[in-house]
C-alpha cells in the first residue's frame, strides 16, 4: 500500500506552537494550493488542506513560515473522527508531514523563511525525530562548466580491454 501526499501552497494564516500533555511539540494549519487548470472567464481556484507537524518538524515551521509563505511539504493523509461539544461526530482529513521545506522563494519584507532557498527538514519516518540545525545563508555562485553541448574531442577513449579499472 502506499500513503504519501506531496504539496506545495502557501500558508493561510501563521502557525502556533503546542505542546501535548506528554510535552510533544504539535502545529496544524492550513494551505492553500492553487489548482492547475482554469476555466475560461473564471479566476483561479484554490484548496485549502489542514496540515499536522509533530516534534521538530513543527519548532521549525513554527520558527521559519508564517501567514503568505510559501512551503513545500511531503507526508500522509489521515483521516479521523471525533465528537464535538455539540455532541455531533466530526470527520477530518488531514496531511501528517514529516518532510517540509521552503520552496527558494525569496521575499524582500519580513516573512519567517529568512530567504533561505531549497533547504528542508525531516526524516523518512513519522513523527521526525532529528534535530534541527539552522540553515546557513547560501550565496549564489556560478555553475560549473557543463559538457552537455560539448563535442567528442572534449572526452578520451577508454581502452576495449578486459582490465577496467573498477
Amino acid at each position: 500500500m502506499l500513503n504519501r501526499v506531496i504539496l506545495m501552497g502557501r500558508l493561510v494564516s501563521d502557525p502556533e506552537l503546542k505542546t501535548t500533555n506528554s510535552g510533544l511539540s504539535v502545529t496544524s494549519f492550513r494551505i492553500a494550493v492553487d489548482r492547475g487548470y482554469v476555466k475560461a472567464g473564471e479566476e483561479r481556484k484554490a484548496d485549502f488542506i489542514d496540515i499536522v507537524c509533530w516534534r521538530n518538524t513543527a519548532e521549525f515551521v513554527c520558527r521559519y513560515f508564517g501567514k503568505g509563505s510559501m512551503i513545500a511539504l511531503e507526508g500522509q493523509l489521515q483521516t479521523r473522527t471525533y465528537q464535538a461539544k455539540d455532541g455531533t461526530n466530526r470527520y477530518v482529513v488531514e496531511v501528517v508531514a514529516d518532510n517540509v521545506s521552503f520552496t527558494g522563494e525569496r521575499r524582500d519584507n519580513n516573512n519567517n523563511n529568512g530567504g533561505y532557498g531549497q533547504q528542508q527538514y525531516g526524516g523518512n519516518s513519522y513523527p521526525s525525530q532529528q534535530t534541527y540545525q539552522a540553515p546557513a545563508q547560501q550565496s549564489y555562485q556560478q555553475p560549473q562548466t557543463s559538457y552537455q553541448s560539448g563535442t567528442n574531442n572534449d572526452f578520451q577513449n577508454m581502452p576495449l580491454d578486459d582490465d577496467l579499472p573498477f
